[in-house]
Parts: C-alpha cells; structure tokens; sequence
C-alpha cells in the first residue's frame, strides 16, 4: 500500500478549510501544515487540533504536496515559494491575477518538473465527464449556450471589497464556466462581453452577456447575473454546494449537426428515423441513467494524490488550463471595459480585470 502524501494547504479561509475538511478524510493524504498567518485563526486551528504555522517557510520537512487556498493576489507568490520548495502545487482557481503571474508560473513549474494543478473542481464530477463522450452522438459541435442566474443575498454586498470593480460575477464566477466550455470543447480564440450594474447600481456590474468563438467555430454564449433569480445555474443545477438551494434544472445547452445535449442532465435529443435530420421531422430524446453523486473537491484531492505520486490524470485543470481559462476571463472582463471584441493574446501581462461598468 502507497504511504499516504504529506499535504500542505495554505489558508484556511472558508475554502481552505473546506480543503483541511477532505484532506483529513482522506487516506491517501496525511495533513502534515495548514498555514494561516492570521494570530487569532492560526489559534483557532491549533485549538481543534491541527498543525497550523504561520508561514511556509515554518512547515515541516517531508513535505511532498500543497494547496493554495490564500486570496487571489497572493496565488502567485504562495505556489511559487511552494514549487521552490519543491512541491506538486495545486492552486484554487483562479490560477493567478495576472497573465503575468500565470506565465511566470507555469514557466517555474514545467523549469522544476513539478505537477501544477489548478482547483476547476467541476471536471471531477462523472456528467461532466461522461458529458464530453456524449458528444460524439450529436455530430460536429456548432454552438454552446449556458445560462448562470442566482441572486445573491443583499447583505453579500455589505463587505467593501464586493462592491468594487472586479468582484463582480464577471470576474467571480465565470470562469468555472469557460473552463467546463474548454474541457468540453476546446480552446477559445475571441471574446466580446457586455455588462450592467442597472439593478444593484454598484461600481461592479451585476449582469454580464459573454459571446464566445472557440479554434474550431463553434459559437457560445454566456448570460450571467448575481442580481436575477432563476433556477438555471451549475450549483442549482447539480445540488454541488449545500450552501445553494438545488433545482435539477439544466444550464447549459450543446448543439450539434445532428442533435443536442443538455447539462447536467444529460439528456440527448437526436436522430428519429432514417435520412437528414431536418427540422420538419421531430427529434428523439434519450435519457441518461443518473450519475454517482460524488463531492467533487474530494475527487479532485484524491486525483491531485496521484499525481504527486507520479502518475499522469485526464481531467485535473494543469497549470496550462488554468491559465487558458484565466486569459478568457480577462478578456471578457477587457470586453466589458472596453467595448470591443478581445482575442487570446490580446489581454496585457499585469490587467487584473477591474472592469467599469456602462
């Protein structure tokens, strides 16, 4: 039997902890750190028991593996002191807050041969999985629309930082969507959004509209909003956060030439009977058994096990994804503050994606 990994996970905010939570659940992992430079937090931690110190550099030796979990702004310089130390690195989405940053990176990372994982936690669930199979029964893919409407609870926006440009559901939420667009579909080459503050009034918008044209043509289409309520988002779609009252309603529509998917679902609409499949002659509807319920961010911790130990995975976001999906974030959000379509390449090493509403 394979020793379990010794991990280290740095920040034990509300994500960290819920890393902290798996890891000690895990057999394959033995929590060896939590680093919280916070005094009364890092209490806290040694109080119930944990390993916590204050700094990376206060970890103890042995250390194979680490969890970046510490506010966007300090993901860059957390994996980079953690991939000098030489550990297989996963950092929460997003990989970085910059382009620059991700580059840099990346760049370190393949230097050391070192595994980087980014946290696109969503991949480990079995539809999504099952969901990029099914797509060979619906012909070449043409166009893709999700739609992402929850409204978030009005004392949300009571803390400052929610309230300022960039903390909006441009910068907040959508890049879970490019990155199940990507692993679904492929990389995305042009980017042109919209967006609003008309409902909340706040320096951030609260509604965005993202058009998409990935390498091969397909089209796409993000809606997203966190001032309109719906039943037509992931979490309310697949029940993942318990924090997010679930509806079992699909999000997000795949077309092909000779048929549809829809997600989470998914459910198949295909070819009915011999010859063109043609609008005059009614599509069949297939459904797909129920997949296994599983809690994704544990997947991803058993998946991130093996890659520390050597071995390769399909599904974790590497380094390189991640900072594909970073790069269409901020394009979209570059869109938005611009006005003008944005192509991959086209966002500056050091934008951070503080977009200004219209």
């Amino acid at each position: 039997m394979t020793a379990p990994i010794p991990l280290c996970v740095i920040g034990a905010g509300l994500i960290g902890q819920r890393h902290i939570e798996v890891a000690l659940q895990n057999p394959a992992i033995k929590l060896a750190a939590v680093v919280e430079p916070d005094p009364a937090r890092r209490d806290e931690l040694q109080t119930a028991g944990l390993p916590a110190v204050a700094s990376i550099s206060d970890a103890p030796a042995g250390i194979a593996a680490a969890i970046v979990a510490t506010p966007t702004p300090d993901h860059h310089a957390s994996a980079m002191a953690a991939l000098d130390r030489g550990w297989a690195v996963l950092v929460e989405k997003p990989l970085t807050a910059t382009m620059g940053e991700a580059r840099a990176l990346c760049a370190v990372a393949d230097d050391k041969g070192l595994p980087l994982i980014t946290g696109h936690h969503r991949r480990c669930h079995p539809f999504t999985q099952a969901a990029r199979e099914l797509l060979d029964q619906i012909g070449p893919p043409v166009a893709v629309q999700a739609l992402w409407s929850l409204r978030k609870h009005d004392s949300y926006y009571d803390v400052p930082w929610r309230r300022a440009p960039g903390a909006g559901p441009l910068m907040t939420n959508i890049s879970h969507e490019i990155d199940l667009m990507r692993f679904l579909l492929g990389d995305i080459a042009e980017v042109q959004a919209m967006t609003s503050n008309a409902r909340r009034g706040l320096a951030v918008e609260d509604t965005a509209a993202v058009s998409l044209r990935f390498d091969d043509g397909v089209l796409g289409s993000v809606l997203i909003s966190d001032v309109g309520a719906s039943p037509w988002a992931f979490e309310a779609a697949s029940g993942e956060n318990p924090g997010i009252a679930a509806s079992g309603q699909d999000y997000l529509r795949i077309i092909g030439t000779d048929g549809a998917l829809a997600f989470p679902s998914l459910t198949l609409w295909g070819r009915a009977a011999p010859g063109e499949i043609e609008w005059r002659k009614p599509l069949a509807r297939t459904e797909t058994p129920q997949m296994a319920v599983i809690d994704p961010i544990a997947e991803q911790l058993t998946r991130f096990a093996r890659i520390a130990q050597g071995h390769d995975d399909p599904v974790l976001a590497t380094g390189p994804d991640g900072a594909a999906t970073l790069e269409i974030t901020l394009a979209a959000a570059l869109s938005g503050e611009t006005g003008t379509p944005v192509r991959r390449g086209g966002v500056p090493e050091d934008y951070r994606g503080l977009t200004a509403t219209k």
